[in-house]
Formats: structure tokens, C-alpha cells, sequence
């Protein structure tokens, strides 16, 4: 199984787990002013005396395919409904969805999978040395791999790859998300890598308020039923990994702090003062400003962090 597949699947039980696509659906059926943010931001709401307000939780009826269905803007079940390799495209982006706002956010440099794009970016960075998450998906090149700790996942990056597609990374997990399967054309070593970072800020994200409770787990990890050992070994490395926006942040390519914002935006409740505070704690170390912040939370149409 590929990272981009693993990312779906994990994509799909963290909102299910923490109730982000039904709070989305009532956040985007609520009147709304000023280009759908709020008059404060979630940091107002959490910190002063308005502690329910607009990001509570709703727990709703609908099943899995509902909420995700509220998350990507459309149906469920078919990939190229989502900008899968067989639907119309865009200069190499997806056609909407999560995946659709993966790639406006990468920029140009990050939504290839060919030498010029993603593989440049991340491929580049392994061969010359680094280190963490990213240089162990990649094979293990660089300084980590010496001191990889047991369960560490060697080149899981290399697994379901093949070497340069066409297809960019939001096409790809849109169809992976959409069918919960593999995509149709398979993704580059680089693409996995990126899953395997999004699939860590994800993670984290989930955990910021706290932990993960029973409840969330067991809605989780039904998510991981055809995950192999090596795949399941990464992810509860990751679940049991401490909370530190700073280190992922560390991690993160330049260019891609807005889609790592974006994913682990997707993991949060928005009903607890530690999540607000991690968001902030996470947008500051990847360098990003209060706008680009609002304007991400606008785009999935949930109440912005800053007043």
C-alpha cells in the first residue's frame, strides 16, 4: 500500500474522530459576513468568555461518507469526481476538493511529481542530508537513519512508487480519498514522502487538546484495516510521538507550510484552548502570517484563528 492510500485512509478516520466534517456542514449552512470569517477568530472565542461559539462540536448523523462528502464539496465514491487521473485538469492540478486545496497551496514548485516540481524539492533535500521524518520515508538517507529508532519505517516511501507521473499530489489523494483505495496511477517516492509528513501533522493535530481518547481511537484505527506492519508500526509510532509544533515544523520543505497547515486544520475539534494554542504555536513556526492563517480556515469554511 502507498503513503497517499495510508494519508486517505487516516485523513478519513481523524475527521471522523474528531468531528471536523460535520462542524465544516454547519459552519458553511450558518450565515456568515465578511467573506465567511467571524468578527473575532477562535483564539477570541476560546479565551475570553464565548467558549461554545461557532467552532463547538456537532456530532450529526450522517455516516462517514456524509462527512466526507461536506469535506471535499461533493460526492463520495468516485475518483474522478475528484480530480482523479481521468477527469478534466487543470496546468497539473486537481479539479477541486481537499486535494484541490492542497495544490493552490503548494505553488507551482510543489505540484509536480517530475524532477522539477516535488521531486526536486524533497528528492534534493534527501540526497543532501536530511534529516527526521522525511529523510526516513526516503530510504533513510542523511543523518537519521543511523539514529532511527526501532519500528522506524526505512524507505516506506518506496512502496506503491513509481519514479516520475504526471499527476499531481492533491489528484492523487482526491482519488485515494474519494475511493478509499489506491490511486489509479501510482505516486512518486517524493509523493509518499509528503503523505507520510501530512500523515505526522495529522496525527499531532489530533492530540493537541490533550490526547486521543479511547473513543477516537477505536474510530481511528478502524480506518487501518489493510495497512500492512511496517505501515501500522509508522502510525503508532507517530500516535505515541509528543505534541511539538516546533519539530514538525522543522521538517517541513519550504513551500509546503500552508498544505501542512491545512491537513493538520483538518485533525482539530475547535472546541478546546490547547487546540487554538497549538494552531498558533504550529502557523508561527512555519512562518506563516495571520492572513494566510484566516485564509486557509476560510477556504474549508471554519472559523478563522485571528480576530
Amino acid at each position: 500500500m502507498s503513503l497517499m492510500k495510508s494519508l486517505a485512509r487516516v485523513a478519513a478516520g481523524v475527521m471522523l474522530a474528531k468531528g471536523i466534517g460535520t462542524m465544516m456542514k454547519n459552519a458553511q449552512n450558518r450565515p456568515q459576513s465578511g467573506g465567511g470569517r467571524s468578527s473575532g477568530g477562535l483564539l477570541d472565542e476560546l479565551f475570553g468568555n464565548n467558549t461554545g461559539g461557532a467552532g463547538s462540536r456537532s456530532t450529526g448523523s450522517g455516516g462517514l461518507g456524509d462527512m466526507l462528502g461536506q469535506v471535499l464539496g461533493g460526492r463520495t465514491g468516485s475518483g474522478s469526481a475528484y480530480g482523479g487521473p481521468n477527469s478534466p485538469r487543470s496546468a497539473g492540478t486537481a479539479q477541486g476538493g481537499l486535494g484541490g486545496l492542497l495544490d493552490q497551496l503548494a505553488g507551482p514548485r510543489g505540484r509536480s511529481g517530475g524532477s522539477g516540481g516535488l521531486g526536486g524539492v524533497l528528492g534534493g533535500a534527501a540526497a543532501g542530508g536530511l534529516g527526521g521524518i522525511l529523510g526516513d520515508l526516503l530510504g533513510g538517507r542523511g543523518g537519521a537513519q543511523a539514529q532511527a529508532p526501532e519500528g522506524s519505517t526505512g524507505g516506506l516511501a518506496q512502496k506503491g512508487a513509481q519514479p516520475q507521473n504526471d499527476a499531481s499530489f492533491g489528484e492523487l489523494f482526491n482519488e485515494a480519498l474519494a475511493t478509499g483505495d489506491e490511486p489509479s496511477t501510482a505516486p512518486t517516492p517524493e509523493q509518499n514522502a509528503l503523505a507520510g509528513l501530512m500523515l505526522r501533522a495529522m496525527i499531532q493535530a489530533a492530540k493537541s487538546d490533550g490526547e486521543i481518547d479511547e473513543q477516537e481511537k477505536a474510530k481511528l484505527m478502524s480506518e487501518f484495516g489493510e495497512l500492512d506492519d511496517e505501515e501500522r508500526a509508522f502510525i503508532r509510532e507517530q500516535m505515541a510521538a509528543p505534541v511539538n509544533a516546533a519539530a514538525l515544523a522543522r521538517e517541513v520543505p519550504e513551500g509546503f507550510g500552508p498544505q501542512i497547515y491545512l491537513m493538520s486544520l483538518m485533525a482539530i475539534e475547535f472546541d478546546n484552548r490547547k487546540e487554538a494554542e497549538y494552531l498558533h504555536e504550529l502557523a508561527q513556526n512555519l512562518g506563516l502570517d495571520k492572513e494566510t492563517v484566516n485564509g486557509i480556515h476560510q477556504k474549508v469554511g471554519v472559523t478563522s484563528l485571528y480576530a
